[in-house]
């Protein structure tokens, strides 16, 4: 009892250390920053002396989780304080405020080759770091919630040690998933060798497989990095510069409308990202514009958005683009502004339509490089991060190790191999207008579990609560919300039987792609209205369900469906479909 209450007092500094800890942190202050996480290693260093005084009973299980406890925090304040060393004196370049300001003094350009000739030296301790965060994990790993009550009185125990250990052993392995991807970083940005990257514009609110219809591109080229722009254009101008497109794969001649012929603007067929940029360069290859590319980014509008409420309001070609809600269409201003430049009739040839598009990027990323790194540059990497876990950024690199490290990352825009149960809703709109601007979508699966099969109610339902746009080229008119026609694809795992599938107006087929099953229909919203899809399968047997668990894979460029879930009647999910989703 008594070194207990040693043990408890000293860990309740370190406790009320962490928590202020974690309020500095929020400040951006590097020096604050590493002035507290000096002082609650050596609090902790004395809760650690004071703790092994009962490591004695280790043969006790209890005692023995407490151990690796103590020991896992130990390696993971290791790991935070290599971290600040490594990052302190570049702590300007990655948002931290800092007394210094001579890199804020530099030149636009200037900045960003700093920033990335000097990644390598930070990066240099990744290893060391890695190790002390496996060391942590081992002894985490070794902790067995199993053996706790689940409630201690009112306290929930075994769940929430359970919930702890896995989280931190996901962060660890997230870890372990992106050292590839930031050790090469550098090489990446032009370190040594210049690199040459395909920016890929997808309008997600004219829905396709990957994302959105591909409208624009652009060529950058970084040289130790320095970036430069080379050029952006309009897809279809792109699309002219081959002389013979081929004819249009059977899913185009089904489903689009009064297309015969192959175009790239038309090439993410294919769910799986690289499986669509295969497709791509099936077409770009033909193309007498092309460029040999070290690898292609895809973003959609929600970039330019986000960093619109960044930087603020921008000009590009003469035109102010902003983030407020306009409401002609109940959206962000740039959005409308755009399709109002790009899709309005008028009785003149519109040059480079849409090449206002690299214009903006161009001016928005000189705004991020032109401001102090402090002001901004944490905030936008923060969200450019998420805008590669919900999939509104998809990377591809011809490299193959940095390819795979994308995709361990899950940012590659892979369909993914996973041992349980599956489920990704694939949705295409071919020549519905804009009309995924202003159609809702929403998921309902219900798993039932018996003795002797696994199955499966999925409803989609999808509403268009606005009135038809004038689509009268003619007059004039701004053709956004119209009829949407809707190819979609439901991916289950491989085996599945297919027992019922209501509401496709066309045909329903099933096939076997990207070592999944697949159930296609095809579907029609009208403006004001709303449709229904009811299917009904049943799982393979190989699907193991103890434990069950379920893989739900997100759509890239979709940022509001609603997914609820549940199994045996229990609510495993009831929420907004942001990410790809494990459920357990």
């Amino acid at each position: 009892y008594l070194p207990a209450r040693k043990i408890r007092a000293k860990g309740e500094i370190v406790l009320t250390s962490a928590k202020q800890l974690k309020t500095i942190f929020a400040q951006n202050n590097i020096d604050l920053l590493q002035k507290k996480l000096t002082e609650i290693t050596k609090q902790y260093a004395d809760f650690q002396h004071e703790a092994q005084g009962v490591y004695w009973a280790r043969f006790i299980p209890y005692v023995a989780d407490f151990k690796n406890g103590v020991e896992a925090g130990d390696y993971m304040l290791r790991a935070a304080n290599e971290t600040i060393k490594a990052v302190a004196p570049y702590a300007d370049l990655i948002g931290f405020k800092k007394g210094e300001t001579s890199f804020v003094e530099r030149s636009a350009d200037d900045r960003l080759q700093t920033a990335i000739l000097t990644l390598d030296k930070v990066l240099g301790k990744l290893d060391v770091i890695s190790e002390d965060i496996r060391q942590a994990e081992l002894r985490i790993d070794a902790i067995d919630a199993n053996r706790y009550p689940e409630r201690i009185g009112q306290a929930a125990v075994r769940a929430k040690i359970g919930n702890v250990k896995e989280q931190f052993i996901g962060l660890a392995s997230l870890f372990v998933d992106a050292k590839p991807l930031l050790k090469n970083l550098p090489a990446m940005f032009g370190k040594g060798q210049e690199k040459t990257y395909l920016l890929l514009f997808q309008n997600i609110y004219e829905r396709r497989a990957t994302g959105g219809f591909l409208t624009a591109y652009a060529i950058f080229r970084v040289n130790n990095g320095k970036m430069t722009i080379e050029r952006s254009g309009d897809i279809y101008a792109l699309d002219e510069s081959i002389a013979v497109h081929p004819v249009a794969p059977p899913q185009i001649l089904a489903y689009h409308k009064g297309v015969s012929s192959f175009f790239i603007r038309d090439s993410n067929l294919s769910p799986d990202f690289p499986k669509s940029v295969a497709l791509f360069n099936s077409l770009y290859l033909k193309s007498g514009a092309r460029v040999k590319y070290d690898g292609i980014m895809a973003i959609d509008a929600k970039i330019l958005v986000d960093m619109l409420k960044i930087f603020g309001d921008t000009e590009a070609d003469g035109i102010v683009f902003s983030a407020k809600t306009d409401k002609r269409c109940d959206c962000p201003q740039v959005i409308y502004t755009l399709f109002d430049l790009v899709d309005r009739p008028v009785d003149y040839v519109k040059e480079n339509r849409k090449g206002v598009l690299g214009d903006l990027m161009y001016q928005l990323f000189y705004k991020a490089i032109g401001f102090s790194p402090s002001k901004y540059w944490g905030t936008l990497a923060q969200q450019m991060f998420l805008n590669l876990q919900e999939k509104h950024i998809l990377l591809y690199f011809v490299d193959p190790n940095l390819e795979e490290a994308a995709q361990k990352m899950n940012f590659a825009g892979r369909i993914r191999e996973y041992p349980g149960d599956y489920l990704h809703v694939n949705n295409v709109n071919f020549a519905g207008a804009k009309s995924n601007l202003f159609v809702s979508e929403s998921f309902i699966s219900k798993t039932t579990i018996t003795k002797d099969k696994v199955t499966r109610n999925l409803k989609i339902e999808y509403r268009n609560p606005y009135p038809h746009s004038d689509c009268n080229l003619e007059r004039g008119g701004l053709c956004l919300n119209a009829t949407l026609r809707n190819w979609l694809r439901v991916y289950v795992p491989k085996g599945a039987k297919l027992l019922d599938f209501k509401g496709s107006s066309k045909p329903v087929k099933t096939y076997d792609d990207l070592d999944k099953t697949v159930f296609e229909g095809y579907l029609e919203v009208t403006p004001l209205g709303r449709a229904e899809i009811d299917i009904v399968y049943e799982l393979p047997a190989a699907i193991s369900i103890k434990p069950y668990r379920l893989l739900v894979q997100k759509q890239p460029g979709t940022d509001t469906q609603k997914l609820k879930v549940t199994v045996d009647g229990r609510t495993l999910y009831n929420g907004v479909l942001d990410i790809d989703h494990e459920l357990k």
